[in-house]
């Protein structure tokens, strides 16, 4: 039975961090998204749910008259092309889900009733399956297991969107709105609460912001969609970083008058495990408006900022989809990196990583990619670990080594 599962978690980490067929982007519904005037979905062939106070928020089919989104948009997204309006789905999200289609990706919506979960195989849409996990503005609060889910998924190579507003805009009244929701998740998720180095302010506020840092060849800021140059927040929030928690968090949008340093920014991204992370304080950007005629909505997606939203949003995403350097840079003929060598292995627990340069710090995962063991700051080239009494299960393990300019090699290891 041991075996068993730790083939399976196996399959799951390998299909997550060198997916290879179609990228499939799910975009949640299950965290109120279409509560009070908000509809931040794909589409919707029904308009029957609500958030009444006696279900605690949480939706209620026959409650009221909110979009319902089913899992694929209908007519087929096969039928897309690159002429095709948006308006040939019901959503507020309808247009992002256009351009993803037309970058060749496959979307799937998370229905209000679905279930975040990583590594379980009687969930069809369990996160494994995907490359991106797109959540904008999050009305009701992640459970402990939903946490440990995103968590677990992005450290296995998936990349997680996680798009905020302002402070006080508790859509569904259950005494939750966004910038709380995301900080519990960051910070209260039993796995690793200083993993993303980031947080987000208590903020509202409205501002168009051209404090863009020059940052040459930054895929968010300087992507396939095209050069983002400004962005306009209605009724947003920020975020700062913190680079002692995570080194990779950049800034890359700033609030008018701000340093280009840790805080008062509007959008921000990194990476951790094997996978990524990116956040913007405001959901407007996204609002294509063309979603629930029982809402009063606005084209924030390509009419606000000069169409600068579309091409920021699309960047992120499609950053997201892309491997870790952790993965290309193995397969690379890279003289620098290529002759990094773990020895022995098989081993003991006991093992000696050797590489031709220097490098910062060391991390262990275990199959289901639970962080056993960091050494940071090494600045060597060779450094001995034991893993003996940490570690008393034998199998699989993966070490991550960071290297100079944010680089991450991945290597497995056997302990026996």
């Amino acid at each position: 039975m041991l075996l068993k599962r730790l083939l399976s978690s196996a399959l799951i980490f390998f299909t997550s961090m060198y997916y290879a067929q179609t990228i499939k982007i799910l975009f949640d519904a299950s965290k109120a998204e279409t509560a009070g005037n908000a509809d931040w979905i794909i589409d919707a062939d029904n308009h029957n749910i609500g958030f009444p106070s006696s279900s605690g928020g949480a939706a209620v089919v026959g409650a009221g008259n909110e979009s319902n989104p089913q899992q694929l948009p209908t007519p087929s997204q096969s039928l897309v092309t690159t002429s095709t309006a948006e308006t040939f789905w019901e959503g507020s999200l309808s247009y992002m889900g256009i351009d993803c289609v037309n970058k060749g990706y496959h979307i799937e919506t998370l229905p209000y009733n679905g279930q975040i979960t990583y590594g379980s195989t009687s969930n069809p849409q369990d996160l494994s399956h995907y490359k991106v996990f797109v959540v904008c503005e999050p009305n009701i609060v992640f459970t402990t297991a939903e946490k440990v889910a995103m968590m677990h998924f992005i450290q296995n190579g998936g990349g997680l969107f996680m798009i905020s507003d302002h402070t006080v805009s508790d859509r569904n009244n259950d005494g939750w709105d966004s910038p709380a929701i995301w900080n519990d998740f960051v910070s209260n998720n039993t796995i690793n609460n200083t993993a993303f180095g980031l947080s987000y302010n208590l903020m509202n506020f409205s501002e168009t912001s051209s404090n863009i840092p020059v940052l040459a060849g930054d895929s968010l800021l300087h992507g396939p969609f095209g050069n983002v140059t400004q962005v306009k927040w209605s009724n947003g929030t920020s975020v700062k970083i913190n680079h002692t928690q995570n080194s990779s968090v950049k800034g890359v949008v700033y609030m008018t008058g701000s340093s280009f340093k840790n805080d008062s920014i509007m959008c921000a991204y990194g990476r951790y495990g094997n996978g990524k992370f990116a956040t913007i304080g405001d959901s407007s950007p996204c609002d294509d408006g063309t979603g629930d005629p029982n809402d009063v909505l606005y084209n924030g997606y390509a009419a606000d900022a000069a169409g600068n939203h579309r091409r920021l949003l699309m960047n992120i995403i499609i950053w997201l989809t892309e491997s870790n350097p952790s993965t290309t840079l193995i397969q690379t003929n890279t003289e620098q990196y290529k002759n990094i060598s773990i020895y022995p292995n098989p081993n003991n627990g006991k093992f000696t990583i050797t590489a031709p340069t220097k490098f910062s710090f060391i991390e262990v995962y275990n199959l289901i990619g639970e962080k056993i063991y960091t050494q940071e700051i090494i600045n060597n080239n060779s450094n001995t670990i034991d893993l003996s009494e940490i570690s008393s299960s034998k199998g699989i393990y993966f070490i991550n080594i960071k290297m100079p300019n944010n680089f991450n090699i991945v290597k497995k290891i056997i302990i026996e």
